[in-house]
């Protein structure tokens, strides 16, 4: 299991663009890594569509898009036209890895022990990782196979971490790009008007002056 923080495991897998040795293949960019349950089902289908249609905007901030499930190379370019056809899509823009022996799947903890192909064996969860260019894991998302993913929260999460690696703040609840942030605790208050002069703190009860709010362009 990888925990956040961890340097994401590097391997070397088969995928529709040949083979792909992983932390290789990030280069500097960074990379969301999202598992599917099964080739030819209508929710993945549809995260497919939908992710490739999103690629350029996951590609303006620096971001390589990679799928896996436990399928072949062959059924995932057999599926790839009827990803294209519900998502009008000319060219599918991103590699999908197979990983039939579930070597990844187990490495990543991405099986789901209630979903299982016709032979009986597990299939994958619906996984999300967000990798950074240092190759350090800095999200994890599991959900369960009957709900679809919703990619443009994947893309809200990556404006959040790439705004926090740039400036010392954080982002609260339901933030989109150009809401207002917050000032991490770490930035002690006697620094804060040099670093952020347009910080607004928030009268609480409590009187503690920890809801320190900015406007970041």
């Amino acid at each position: 299991m990888v925990n956040l923080g961890d340097t994401f495991p590097n391997f070397t897998v088969n995928t529709t663009v040949g083979p792909i040795h992983f932390h290789e293949w990030i280069g500097d960019s960074w990379v969301v890594l999202f598992s599917h349950p099964a080739d030819f089902t209508p929710v993945c289908t549809t995260e497919l569509a939908r992710s490739a249609n999103l690629h350029d905007e996951f590609q303006c901030r620096n971001v390589k898009l990679i799928a896996v499930s436990c399928d072949s190379v062959e059924a995932h370019k057999h599926w790839i036209t009827d990803i294209n056809f519900v998502g009008n899509i000319k060219e599918f823009p991103f590699p999908i890895i197979s990983d039939e022996k579930r070597e990844l799947a187990v490495m990543l903890n991405m099986i789901d022990p209630d979903e299982k192909d016709s032979k009986g064996m597990p299939l994958t969860a619906r996984a999300v990782f967000v990798i950074d260019p240092l190759k350090k894991l800095r999200l994890s998302i599991l959900y369960p196979a009957n709900v679809g993913r919703n990619f443009k929260e994947i893309l809200r999460v990556v404006d959040a971490l790439q705004l926090s690696d740039k400036h010392k703040v954080a982002t609260p609840a339901d933030w989109k790009p150009g809401n207002k942030v917050m000032i991490q605790p770490s930035v002690p208050e006697e620094e804060l008007y040099k670093l952020f002069p347009t910080t607004e703190i928030t009268a609480l009860p409590s009187g503690k002056r920890y809801l320190r709010n900015v406007q970041i362009s």
